[in-house]
C-alpha cells in the first residue's frame, strides 16, 4: 500500500502545520486549528491535514468544523486510510457502522508495526497471549496438528503457539506486521488477508485464535462464519474481545477500536454451533494508564 501522505508536498504549509502543532502541543488548540486551516489553504487537497485539522478542532470544543474537515479528508481519501469515518461516527455527525475501513486498519499496522512489539508488552502491559495460552492450555489439549493465527501481528501469539503446533499458519491485513513476524521465524506460512472479508483455503485446522482482533473489526459474524468453514469437527476456537459493558452488542470507543459485550460473545457462539469452554474477564492491557477489561473465551466445535 502507498504510505500515507503525511507531508502537504508544500514547503510553507507544511511549515504552518509544524507552528501549528507547535500550538497544539503548548495546549492553545484553537489557534492551532486555525494555523492548520491556514496550511490548507495552501495545500488544499491534503487529506491527511484535513485529518489532524479535524482533531485539533475537536480538541478546541469545535465539534462542527472537526466535522467538516473530516468529511473534507473523506473527500480526498474515499479509502479513508486516516479513519476519518470513524471520527465522524464518534462525534455523531456519521451513523454508527459495523465494521471500520479496512484501508485504515492496514495503514494502521503498516505505521505501528516497527514499535509494535516493545509498545504492547513494555508500555501497554499486553497479556492477551498469555492468558489465551494459559486457556487453551486449561483444556489439557497440549498438540495441534495446524494452528491458524487470525491477525498475527508481529507473531506474539504464534511464538506462544509454535510449541504445541505441528503446522502453523497465521493472516494478517498488514504486509509490515506480516514482515515482522517473518522476522520471528515461528510461522510455516504467512498470508495477507482482510479478515472483514476473509478467503481461507487450504488444510482445516483444529486450533484457531484471534487474540486482540475482533477490536479492529466490529460486527464478528462473518468472521466467525470463516471460522467455522476452517476449523474441523472437535477443533478449538480461543480469541479475546474488548468488553462492553452496555446493553448493544457492540460499540466504537473513543479509541477507535470496538469493544463487544458478553451477551453478543453468547449468541456468536450459539449461532455458530460452537460449545463454550471456558471465559474469564480479564485486564488485557492498559490503555492511558488505564486497565482494559476483556474476555478472554475457548471455544469448540463439538461437532
Amino acid at each position: 500500500m502507498t504510505p500515507l501522505q503525511l507531508s502537504s508536498n508544500d514547503l510553507l504549509a507544511d511549515r504552518r502545520a509544524d507552528y501549528a502543532e507547535m500550538l497544539f502541543a503548548s495546549g492553545d488548540h484553537a489557534a492551532a486549528a486555525e494555523l492548520m486551516l491556514g496550511a490548507l489553504e495552501l495545500a488544499p487537497n491534503w487529506a491527511m491535514g484535513w485529518f489532524r485539522a479535524g482533531e485539533m478542532h475537536e480538541a478546541a470544543g469545535q465539534m462542527e468544523a472537526a466535522a467538516e474537515a473530516w468529511r473534507m479528508s473523506l473527500k480526498l481519501e474515499p479509502a479513508d486510510r486516516p479513519g476519518a469515518a470513524l471520527k465522524l461516527q464518534l462525534v455523531g455527525a456519521a451513523p454508527a457502522a459495523d465494521s471500520p475501513p479496512s484501508a485504515f486498519v492496514e495503514t494502521l499496522f503498516d505505521q505501528y508495526a516497527d514499535k509494535f512489539d516493545y509498545a504492547l508488552v513494555e508500555t501497554l502491559h499486553y497479556r492477551v497471549p498469555e492468558l489465551l495460552t494459559a486457556a487453551i492450555g486449561a483444556t489439557r489439549r497440549n498438540a495441534f496438528a495446524h494452528a491458524v493465527d487470525l491477525g498475527c501481528g508481529t507473531g506474539l501469539m504464534g511464538v506462544k503457539l509454535r510449541p504445541v503446533a505441528k503446522r502453523l499458519d497465521g493472516y494478517d491485513i498488514s504486509a509490515e506486521m506480516l514482515r515482522k513476524a517473518r522476522d520471528k521465524g515461528v510461522y510455516d506460512q504467512l498470508i495477507k488477508a482482510d479478515l472483514q472479508e476473509p478467503e481461507f483455503a487450504g488444510e482445516a485446522a483444529d486450533l484457531v485464535t484471534a487474540a486482540d482482533v475482533f477490536m479492529y473489526l466490529g460486527a464478528l459474524d462473518r468472521v466467525f462464519s470463516s471460522v467455522m468453514k476452517m476449523l474441523v469437527p472437535g477443533g478449538i476456537f480461543a480469541f479475546s474481545v474488548e468488553l462492553f459493558s452496555g446493553v448493544e452488542p457492540f460499540e466504537l470507543q473513543a479509541s477507535r477500536r470496538y469493544a463487544h459485550s458478553e451477551a453478543y460473545v453468547h449468541g456468536l457462539i450459539a449461532a455458530a454451533g460452537l460449545k463454550l469452554v471456558s471465559l474469564e474477564r480479564a485486564v488485557i492491557r492498559q490503555d492511558r494508564r488505564e486497565p482494559v477489561e476483556g474476555l478472554i473465551v475457548v471455544t469448540e466445535w463439538a461437532a
